[in-house]
């Protein structure tokens, strides 16, 4: 049960992130994405990092640093990149396949071994959600791709790394959450500047979007989300990430006004089925290993337990 419930909450991490289209293009400045990228980022983390009241010590100032630049600061502008360059469409589909690197990443750093169940979960997933938001008139564009990839990978890598260097001893997940957030921010920020110049000016449903994408797209997501890595295999956290376009979709019926024809719900029942299935699979693997480690134990312990008696003989 408390597996089910981390999940339960994990996974409002890329529900959340599924407003994120719609907040964008009813509240917020056009054409602005870096800059929101910052709103989102910098603000969420200072605050984290004030209500955690702990600062990086040591190597945790670069390792800090390197997780923001992977989870943040890389990620959200080539997705906003990829946005630009390719249909919304395509874009969520190269960020369904996310999954995939992460099972890659983590048998190759954490050991963890590369399932036949896990991967089909990962692609069956991935096909969903093509079938959600790939239309007929997608254009293809090879700088928007490469993008579209390198940010998975970006985000992958951020996952899979966030699970193998854990978390300083006597640090929460509220602290570590604050501190990528802040140094992915002030990486972003630099960038803004260049492409898109001067800060535009806001009005009240701007602070309104703004608020919103700090506090609860980003600041609670993200927590939700470290939280759920350090708690969960880095494979069964990122197979919840299908759920962020499957939210979009499901927004933009409801409160857009956007039509679902049946080969979308299909793909969202699909996509959703998979991604069931991907924690079941990651469960069961867990569950193996976990066994398999209990009875290590118990060899040992009686293997001990032989060894007194034979010498107390």
């Amino acid at each position: 049960m408390k597996r089910i419930a981390t999940i339960a909450l994990t996974a409002l991490a890329p529900v959340s992130w599924g407003s994120t289209y719609a907040v964008a293009s009813e509240l917020l400045p056009p054409d602005r994405p870096l800059f929101t990228g910052v709103m989102r980022a910098l603000p969420a983390g200072l605050l984290l990092t004030a209500l955690a009241r702990t600062l990086p010590k040591g190597q945790w100032w670069w390792k800090s640093a390197v997780l923001g630049g992977l989870n943040i600061g890389a990620f959200f502008p080539l997705l906003f990149l990829t946005a630009y360059r390719l249909p919304g469409g395509v874009a969520a589909v190269l960020g369904s396949a996310g999954p995939l690197f992460v099972v890659g990443l983590s048998a190759l750093l954490l050991g963890e071994r590369a399932r036949l169940r896990t991967v089909l979960a990962a692609v069956v997933a991935a096909l969903g959600v093509s079938m959600v938001v790939l239309t007929a008139e997608a254009e293809l564009d090879l700088i928007g791709i490469v993008a579209g990839v390198v940010s998975s990978v970006s985000m992958g890598a951020g996952t899979v790394m966030t699970k193998r260097w854990g978390r300083p001893e006597g640090v929460g997940p509220l602290a570590m959450t604050g501190w990528q957030l802040t140094a992915g921010g002030l990486m972003i920020i630099p960038v803004a500047a260049l492409v898109e110049g001067a800060p535009p000016a806001l009005d009240g449903r701007a602070f309104l979007g703004y608020g919103y994408m700090m506090l609860i797209n980003t600041g609670i997501a993200y927590w939700l989300w470290f939280r759920g890595i350090g708690q969960l295999s880095a494979t069964s956290v990122t197979l919840l990430g299908p759920l962020s376009p499957l939210t979009a979709a499901v927004i933009g019926w409801a409160a857009l006004g956007q039509a679902l024809s049946p080969v979308q719900v299909l793909g969202m029942a699909i996509a959703f089925g998979a991604t069931v299935a991907g924690q079941l699979a990651a469960g069961s693997s867990r569950s193996k290993k976990e066994t398999f480690s209990s009875a290590e134990e118990i060899d040992r312990n009686d293997s001990m337990d032989l060894t007194g008696d034979s010498v107390r003989r």
